[in-house]
């Protein structure tokens, strides 16, 4: 609601998507209700209109610098997409509900859920994913793996990360096994959706989740999108590929900070930004085009 009210650009966002979604997704954002929000058939594009209205707030208020890299995690590169030239926010946005569509669809013909471990090893938690029929679905951090599976398996493994000494073990609030092999029949609709669509190549290297390595050309984030519907989002990874490129500021776009914590975790050298509403993006341009010599970048 503050990015609507204070910023045109953010504005038009809202009402754009609005007028292609065909039903007020902006009024579920600013008042819900809540449950219905959170169905993944609405909280992909919701989550993903205003991760790209906050960055054209961001543009508007003359924040112009160009990332040496762009990612995101999961749902989050799809607006990396878009941050990069590959599609436009129409194009987008049609393809993110579509996504949230059959990832819920799927969820309730293959009923899964998720739980993040935190303070256990991955070779400890393969094992553990393996007797319990489970899979990992997001290397998040050094600390922090997220676990994906049946709906009636996801307690035995919790079960079996507590017990081999995991800090602490929590169940998300998801609606179906994401990033797991239960996801195929959404893979599989979601791979004839994208196969139509005319993808440009980036012009800013989108470092994929799935491969932890730059993604350069239409063909490679067409695979990158329908293969990471399955597959581990290796995120300490491809964090730790830009950190030994020599990036040392990551800004974080969109709403909430979860994305700035888990980077964090993997290198505290990283000095992390964030932008998620106006007195944010002030102060996060601020400091990079006014600021400390070790913020500041060229504008453009």
């Amino acid at each position: 609601m503050d990015l609507f009210e204070s910023s045109p650009a953010a504005r038009r966002i809202f009402q754009e998507a609005d007028e292609i979604l065909d039903f007020p997704l902006s009024r579920l954002c600013f008042e819900g209700p809540q449950e219905e929000l959170s169905r993944t058939i609405n909280a992909q594009p919701a989550i993903f209109t205003t991760s790209i209205a906050c960055l054209e707030a961001a543009r508007e208020r003359g924040f112009d610098v160009r990332p040496d890299y762009v990612a995101g995690h999961s749902l989050g590169e799809y607006t990396a997409l878009v941050a990069a030239g590959a599609l436009d926010f129409p194009e987008a946005l049609l393809l993110v509900r579509e996504r949230g569509r059959l990832m819920e669809e799927a969820g309730r013909m293959n009923p899964g859920g998720m739980a993040a471990v935190i303070g256990l090893d991955e070779m400890s938690l393969r094992e553990i994913c393996e007797k319990a029929g489970v899979e990992i679905a997001n290397l998040n951090s050094p600390y922090q793996i997220v676990i994906s599976g049946p709906k009636e398996r996801i307690p035995l493994a919790m079960d079996l990360a507590k017990a081999r000494g995991a800090k602490k073990v929590v169940r998300l609030e998801v609606s179906g096994a994401f990033h797991s092999s239960l996801m195929e029949p959404a893979a599989r609709a979601l791979a004839e959706y994208i196969s139509k669509l005319r993808m440009r190549d980036p012009s800013i290297p989108i470092i994929g989740n799935t491969t932890a390595s730059p993604l350069r050309t239409a063909e490679e984030l067409k695979q990158e999108l329908v293969r990471q519907l399955c597959s581990c989002i290796r995120w300490a990874d491809l964090i730790q590929f830009m950190l030994q490129d020599k990036v040392s500021t990551f800004i974080e776009i969109g709403p909430r900070r979860v994305l700035s914590g888990l980077i964090m975790e993997i290198s505290r050298r990283a000095k992390v930004l964030q932008m998620e509403d106006t007195s944010s993006i002030l102060k996060v341009r601020d400091l990079l085009l006014k600021g400390p010599e070790e913020y500041r970048f060229q504008s453009g």
